[in-house]
């Protein structure tokens, strides 16, 4: 049962640290582009097609 409240505690205190980061003006959290089409060969971005600026420039858009 310890083992459970050690682990559920190190992953809230990580969370807490991201949050923190979040709030102190740090750029948020996002993911690669392409993500797992890239890993398995599906093709590319449906929103980039590939570009890193098309996929930053949507990331702004959403925010």
């Amino acid at each position: 049962m310890s083992l459970y409240l050690i682990t559920f505690l190190v992953m809230l205190l990580i969370v807490v640290a991201m949050a923190i980061g979040v709030m102190a003006g740090r750029k948020p959290l996002q993911g690669s582009c392409g993500g797992l089409n890239k890993i398995e060969g599906l093709g590319e971005c449906e929103i980039c097609g590939g570009d890193r600026q098309k996929c930053d420039e949507f990331s702004r858009e959403q925010s």
